[in-house]
């Protein structure tokens, strides 16, 4: 990858699109993970203003840390960057203790975890609108289009992708080029929302490297029979959320009326 250029390609990009909308620039959640850094960095290098939103809820400490410490970086570095705290711990816990109780709290947990990322959805599109700015998406290639690892209506809820056409690793490649701070390119990646340190990895059960290798491979056309041992696995895993994900790649469906019934 021709890094230095693909980096002013996006900038370019960025500053295109919001010249065009009549914006003022951009707002994005900042989580402390690769992926935000990355984004945000991008945002702000268009000269354009860029508001860094940190929502806790109910996070763990070192996500917090790192966040805190990356949109300092992000401000030492460029004049148009603005931040805010919105801590929506008591927001989320306040919906839970009006929601309908459940038998077992387990049965729950992913439809909560979702919750937590479309609070933080509105909490942009709140700033957005109060601004007049854009909301950056920050996910990646294998995230949005292999295995589909986001929440529909929540974080994958933006009005512009600068880092869609990038795996993993190449955003990884584009953070070490920026200087993105060292302790988020060492930092293992999550998804912040169970409030603690599980990884993706954890959840996903394949590394994005391997997540990399087996939608190349989907691609190509292989299946499943086409491999053993640790490659059979993982392709396995990626085609089960690949599938099961799908609906959030597609667009919404539509009922079309037959002409005739009108």
């Amino acid at each position: 990858m021709h890094t230095e250029k693909v980096i002013d390609y996006i900038v370019n990009w960025l500053k295109d699109y919001a010249n065009n909308a009549k914006v003022n620039g951009f707002v994005i959640g900042i989580s402390g993970g690769i992926d935000s850094a990355v984004t945000s960095t991008l945002c702000a290098k268009t000269g354009l203003q860029l508001l860094c939103v940190e929502m806790p809820i109910h996070q763990a400490k070192s996500q917090v840390t790192r966040a805190v410490n990356h949109i300092d970086w992000l401000q030492s570095n460029f004049d148009t960057v603005k931040k805010v705290e919105v801590n929506l711990t008591p927001v989320f816990d306040n919906l839970i203790d009006v929601l309908p109780s459940v038998e077992k709290e387990e049965d729950r947990f992913m439809s909560l975890a979702n919750t937590r990322a479309r609070l933080r959805m509105t909490t942009l599109y709140y700033f957005a609108a109060l601004n007049k700015l854009l909301v950056a998406g920050t996910g990646n290639k294998v995230e949005d289009f292999g295995v589909g690892f986001y929440t529909k209506y929540g974080d994958g809820g933006v009005d512009l992708s600068p880092i869609a056409d990038l795996m993993k690793s190449e955003v990884y490649e584009i953070g070490k080029f920026l200087n993105i701070n060292q302790e988020i390119i060492d930092a293992a990646p999550t998804d912040g929302l169970w409030g603690d340190d599980r990884t993706d990895e954890d959840q996903i059960g394949a590394s994005y490297p391997e997540l990399e290798w087996a939608m190349l491979m989907d691609d190509q056309g292989k299946t499943v029979d086409d491999f053993t041992g640790r490659s059979k696995d993982v392709f396995k895993i990626y085609k089960r959320f690949n599938t099961a994900n799908k609906h959030k790649m597609i667009p919404i469906p539509i009922c079309e009326i037959p002409k005739n019934l009108k």
